[in-house]
């Protein structure tokens, strides 16, 4: 099985930084798609940022300019620099991965809670 595992969220005062990290379980070379997605209270999940093997990016409108996907393949572990945290970046963050084999296989982490508030 894939497993995925996401670290580095807390509590941070606005205006402030976090590196979110997910290190898998298998490389991520096997993945198709990675990224980052959220989900705050009362909220539905939504995209924060997206890339492919191929180097394609997207990012949602809301955090354009602020946060940066990256991957490390030698660490199996991709990331996500969130800088200029506002209150409304509070939200579960999860890694997902995506296999492409006929259908579109996905993986979840468990989710690592991001906090911004003074």
């Amino acid at each position: 099985q894939v497993q995925l595992v996401e670290s580095g969220g807390g509590l941070v005062q606005p205006g402030g930084s976090l590196r979110l990290s997910c290190a898998a379980s298998r490389s991520i070379f096997i993945f198709d798609a990675m990224g980052w997605y959220r989900q705050a209270p009362g909220k539905e999940r939504e995209l924060v940022a997206t890339f492919t093997t191929g180097g394609s990016t997207n990012y949602a409108d809301s955090v354009k300019g602020r946060f940066t996907v990256s991957k490390d393949n030698a660490k199996n572990t991709v990331y996500l620099q969130m800088n200029s945290l506002k209150s409304e970046d509070t939200a579960v963050y999860r890694c997902n991965a995506v296999v492409l084999a006929g259908r579109a296989i996905n993986y979840w982490g468990q989710g690592t809670q991001v906090t911004v508030s003074s």
